[in-house]
C-alpha cells in the first residue's frame, strides 16, 4: 500500500486496540490514546526504510535516504544469506527483513528499552520522529507543499508538547506498565502494531509479505503471505483509495469514540 493508506490503518489500529481496552475495564487516559494513534501512524512508514523511492524516505532529509539505502542493502544480505532454493532470487531488499514479523518485535522492544533507560531526551526522540512520519503519512498532501524544516518544526513542538502531557500524573506515562521504572514502556507497542499493520497492508497487494519470517512455509522461508490472488490489488489503486481508506477513516472514529466512552 502507499504510505497516507499505512497510515490511517496504523491510526485505526491503535484507536482499535484504545476500545478494546476500555471493554476490558483498562481504558487508556486520552494522552495515550492520542499519542499511540500517531506513533501507530508513523510506525507504519517504517517497515519502507528498505525503499529508496518511500514516503519515510523522504521525511527525514538525507538522513533518511542514506539510511533507506544501508537498511535496503542489510535486508538484501539477509535475504540472500537465509533464501531457500525454493525463494526466487532478487535484485534488492524490498519487502524483505523489514516486513517480518521479527522485525516488528525487535523494533518495538528497542524502544521501550530506550525510553525506559535513556529518560526524557529519549522519549522526546522516539515521539519526535513518529510524529514527523505521521504528518507525512495523514497530511501528505500538506506535508509534500511544505518545507521539511516546518515538518520537522512541527514534529519537534508536538512530541514537546505532548511528552508534557503524558507526565502529567494520571495521564499515561504509566499506562499499562504500572511498577517503578516502568514509566514509558509502553512506547514500544503501538510501534510494534504500526509495523504489523504495514505488513499486513502489504499481503493484501499482489507481491505478499514475508511477514512470518523467519518461521518457513512450505519450502519457503521467505513465503509472501496474503489472501489468494483474486482478492490482492496494486498498490495505490481504486480499492486501497476509494475502499480501504474510507473504511479506515471510519473504523479509527468508532474505534476512537469507543475508547473514549462515547459508546
Amino acid at each position: 500500500m502507499m504510505g497516507p493508506a499505512h497510515s490511517l490503518s496504523g491510526a485505526a489500529a491503535w484507536l482499535g486496540v484504545g476500545a478494546a481496552a476500555a471493554a476490558f475495564d483498562h481504558p487508556m487516559p486520552w494522552p495515550v490514546l492520542v499519542v499511540g494513534a500517531l506513533i501507530c501512524a508513523g510506525a507504519a512508514l517504517a517497515p519502507d526504510l528498505d525503499h529508496k523511492s518511500a514516503t519515510i524516505s523522504r521525511a527525514f532529509g538525507p538522513v533518511s535516504r542514506g539510511l533507506c539505502e544501508i537498511v535496503d542493502k542489510l535486508s538484501y544480505a539477509v535475504y540472500k544469506a537465509t533464501r531457500s532454493s525454493a525463494d526466487p532470487r532478487r535484485s534488492g531488499g524490498h519487502r524483505t527483513l523489514t516486513h517480518t514479523w521479527l522485525w516488528a518485535v525487535l523494533i518495538g522492544a528497542g524502544a521501550s528499552v530506550a525510553a525506559v533507560t535513556g529518560g526524557r531526551w529519549a522519549v522526546l526522540a522516539i515521539l519526535f520522529v513518529h510524529l514527523v512520519l505521521a504528518v507525512e503519512g495523514l497530511l501528505w498532501r500538506a506535508a509534500r507543499m511544505s518545507s521539511d524544516v516546518l515538518v520537522w518544526l512541527l514534529g519537534a513542538t508536538s512530541a514537546w508538547i505532548l511528552a508534557g502531557v503524558l507526565d502529567k500524573p494520571g495521564n499515561g506515562s504509566d499506562w499499562f506498565f504500572t511498577g517503578p521504572g516502568q514509566e514509558y514502556l509502553w512506547l514500544g507497542l503501538p510501534i510494534v502494531l504500526g509495523a504489523l499493520v504495514h505488513d499486513i497492508g502489504d499481503a493484501l497487494t499482489v507481491s505478499g509479505c514475508p511477514i512470518l519470517w523467519p518461521i518457513p512455509v512450505g519450502r519457503k522461508r521467505w513465503y509472501p503471505l496474503g489472501p489468494p490472488k483474486g482478492m490482492r490489488f496494486r498498490a495505490g489503486s481504486w480499492v486501497e483509495l476509494k475502499v480501504l481508506m474510507p473504511a479506515f477513516m471510519v473504523l479509527g472514529g468508532v474505534g476512537g469514540a469507543s475508547a473514549l466512552g462515547f459508546f
